[in-house]
Protein backbone atom coordinates (compact mmCIF):
# COMPACT_ATOMS: atom_id res chain seq x y z
CA UNK A 1 0.00 0.00 0.00
CA UNK A 2 1.27 3.45 -0.80
CA UNK A 3 1.55 6.32 1.64
CA UNK A 4 -1.05 8.19 -0.31
CA UNK A 5 -3.52 5.29 -0.11
CA UNK A 6 -2.89 4.92 3.67
CA UNK A 7 -3.55 8.64 4.22
CA UNK A 8 -6.86 8.34 2.33
CA UNK A 9 -7.93 5.41 4.53
CA UNK A 10 -7.05 7.34 7.72
CA UNK A 11 -8.89 10.43 6.48
CA UNK A 12 -11.97 8.40 5.61
CA UNK A 13 -11.88 6.67 9.02
CA UNK A 14 -11.56 10.01 10.82
CA UNK A 15 -14.50 11.49 8.90
CA UNK A 16 -16.59 8.39 9.63
CA UNK A 17 -15.80 8.57 13.37
CA UNK A 18 -16.71 12.27 13.52
CA UNK A 19 -19.96 11.64 11.61
CA UNK A 20 -20.97 8.81 13.95
CA UNK A 21 -20.11 10.92 17.02
CA UNK A 22 -22.19 13.85 15.72
CA UNK A 23 -25.10 11.53 14.97
CA UNK A 24 -24.94 10.10 18.50
CA UNK A 25 -24.79 13.54 20.08
CA UNK A 26 -27.74 14.71 17.98
CA UNK A 27 -29.80 11.61 18.79
CA UNK A 28 -29.11 11.77 22.53
CA UNK A 29 -29.95 15.48 22.73
CA UNK A 30 -33.53 14.95 21.52
CA UNK A 31 -36.54 13.71 23.47
CA UNK A 32 -39.64 12.03 21.97
CA UNK A 33 -41.06 15.35 20.82
CA UNK A 34 -37.87 16.42 19.12
CA UNK A 35 -37.07 19.30 21.51
CA UNK A 36 -33.71 19.49 23.21
CA UNK A 37 -33.40 18.05 26.69
CA UNK A 38 -32.30 20.22 29.53
CA UNK A 39 -29.43 19.04 31.70
CA UNK A 40 -31.77 17.88 34.47
CA UNK A 41 -34.47 16.22 32.33
CA UNK A 42 -32.15 13.33 31.67
CA UNK A 43 -31.81 12.51 35.39
CA UNK A 44 -33.82 9.65 36.82
CA UNK A 45 -33.50 9.86 40.58
CA UNK A 46 -34.70 6.72 42.32
CA UNK A 47 -36.21 6.68 45.81
CA UNK A 48 -33.66 5.54 48.39
CA UNK A 49 -35.30 4.26 51.59
CA UNK A 50 -33.29 5.40 54.62
CA UNK A 51 -35.86 4.86 57.36
CA UNK A 52 -39.52 4.96 58.25
CA UNK A 53 -41.88 7.58 59.64
CA UNK A 54 -45.15 7.08 61.55
CA UNK A 55 -48.00 9.56 61.58
CA UNK A 56 -49.47 9.45 65.08
CA UNK A 57 -52.98 10.60 66.01
CA UNK A 58 -53.22 13.44 68.53
CA UNK A 59 -56.51 11.95 69.76
CA UNK A 60 -55.39 8.52 70.92
CA UNK A 61 -51.66 8.30 70.06
CA UNK A 62 -52.30 5.43 67.65
CA UNK A 63 -50.24 5.08 64.47
CA UNK A 64 -52.43 6.28 61.63
CA UNK A 65 -50.08 5.28 58.79
CA UNK A 66 -46.39 4.66 58.09
CA UNK A 67 -44.20 5.74 55.17
CA UNK A 68 -40.69 4.92 53.98
CA UNK A 69 -38.49 8.01 54.06
CA UNK A 70 -35.48 9.48 52.41
CA UNK A 71 -33.70 11.93 54.71
CA UNK A 72 -32.41 15.40 53.83
CA UNK A 73 -30.34 16.46 56.82
CA UNK A 74 -27.71 18.78 55.35
CA UNK A 75 -27.83 21.96 53.27
CA UNK A 76 -27.14 20.22 49.96
CA UNK A 77 -29.78 17.51 50.43
CA UNK A 78 -32.35 20.00 51.75
CA UNK A 79 -31.78 22.32 48.78
CA UNK A 80 -32.34 19.47 46.30
CA UNK A 81 -35.24 17.81 48.09
CA UNK A 82 -37.52 16.03 45.63
CA UNK A 83 -36.63 18.26 42.69
CA UNK A 84 -36.33 16.54 39.31
CA UNK A 85 -38.16 13.41 40.52
CA UNK A 86 -40.84 12.10 38.19
CA UNK A 87 -42.46 10.08 40.99
CA UNK A 88 -42.03 8.58 44.43
CA UNK A 89 -43.74 5.45 45.77
CA UNK A 90 -47.24 6.00 47.17
CA UNK A 91 -46.14 5.01 50.70
CA UNK A 92 -42.98 7.13 50.69
CA UNK A 93 -41.79 10.64 51.37
CA UNK A 94 -38.88 12.83 52.30
CA UNK A 95 -38.04 13.99 55.80
CA UNK A 96 -36.14 17.28 56.03
CA UNK A 97 -34.24 17.71 59.30
CA UNK A 98 -33.08 21.19 60.29
CA UNK A 99 -30.47 22.09 62.92
CA UNK A 100 -32.87 24.35 64.79
CA UNK A 101 -36.54 25.18 64.96
CA UNK A 102 -37.46 28.21 62.83
CA UNK A 103 -40.01 29.39 60.30
CA UNK A 104 -39.49 27.38 57.14
CA UNK A 105 -40.61 27.93 53.57
CA UNK A 106 -40.52 25.58 50.58
CA UNK A 107 -41.27 26.02 46.90
CA UNK A 108 -41.94 23.65 44.03
CA UNK A 109 -39.41 24.91 41.50
CA UNK A 110 -38.14 21.97 39.41
CA UNK A 111 -40.45 19.62 41.34
CA UNK A 112 -42.58 17.56 38.96
CA UNK A 113 -44.71 15.85 41.63
CA UNK A 114 -47.69 17.48 43.36
CA UNK A 115 -47.02 17.17 47.09
CA UNK A 116 -48.46 17.61 50.55
CA UNK A 117 -45.94 19.55 52.67
CA UNK A 118 -46.12 19.15 56.46
CA UNK A 119 -44.23 21.41 58.86
CA UNK A 120 -43.40 19.84 62.22
CA UNK A 121 -42.09 21.51 65.38
CA UNK A 122 -39.32 20.28 67.69
CA UNK A 123 -41.93 18.31 69.71
CA UNK A 124 -42.75 16.45 66.45
CA UNK A 125 -46.22 18.02 66.29
CA UNK A 126 -47.54 18.89 62.84
CA UNK A 127 -48.08 22.67 62.90
CA UNK A 128 -48.82 23.47 59.22
CA UNK A 129 -49.99 21.41 56.24
CA UNK A 130 -50.07 22.59 52.63
CA UNK A 131 -51.99 20.04 50.57
CA UNK A 132 -51.82 19.42 46.85
CA UNK A 133 -49.04 21.92 46.08
CA UNK A 134 -48.72 22.84 42.41
CA UNK A 135 -45.68 21.37 40.63
CA UNK A 136 -43.10 23.53 38.87
CA UNK A 137 -43.95 26.86 40.47
CA UNK A 138 -42.09 29.31 42.65
CA UNK A 139 -44.91 30.07 45.07
CA UNK A 140 -43.71 29.97 48.66
CA UNK A 141 -45.37 27.45 50.99
CA UNK A 142 -44.44 28.66 54.48
CA UNK A 143 -44.91 27.30 57.96
CA UNK A 144 -47.28 29.23 60.20
CA UNK A 145 -45.20 28.37 63.26
CA UNK A 146 -41.54 27.47 63.79
CA UNK A 147 -40.65 24.01 62.48
CA UNK A 148 -37.65 21.73 62.87
CA UNK A 149 -38.83 19.05 60.45
CA UNK A 150 -40.63 19.06 57.13
CA UNK A 151 -42.25 16.02 55.55
CA UNK A 152 -43.15 15.82 51.86
CA UNK A 153 -45.50 13.11 50.60
CA UNK A 154 -47.52 12.62 47.43
CA UNK A 155 -50.43 15.05 47.07
CA UNK A 156 -53.60 13.76 48.68
CA UNK A 157 -51.80 11.56 51.20
CA UNK A 158 -52.86 13.66 54.21
CA UNK A 159 -56.54 13.67 53.25
CA UNK A 160 -56.52 9.95 52.38
CA UNK A 161 -55.04 9.07 55.76
CA UNK A 162 -56.78 11.64 57.97
CA UNK A 163 -53.56 13.44 58.88
CA UNK A 164 -54.18 16.92 60.26
CA UNK A 165 -52.46 19.73 62.14
CA UNK A 166 -51.99 18.73 65.78
CA UNK A 167 -51.11 15.13 64.89
CA UNK A 168 -47.54 13.96 65.42
CA UNK A 169 -44.73 12.19 63.62
CA UNK A 170 -42.24 9.62 64.91
CA UNK A 171 -39.35 8.38 62.79
CA UNK A 172 -36.23 6.23 62.66
CA UNK A 173 -33.34 6.44 60.22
Amino acid sequence: MTKRHTKKIYAFAAIAIVAVALLLIYTMSKDNGGSELTKNDSLEIKFNKQGSLNFVSANDTSVMTTIDIEVADNDQLRARGLMYRKSIPSNAGMLFVFNREDYQSFWMKNTYIALDILYVNANKEIVTIHTNTAPLNERSYASTQPAMYVVEVNAGYCIQNGIKEGDFIDFEY
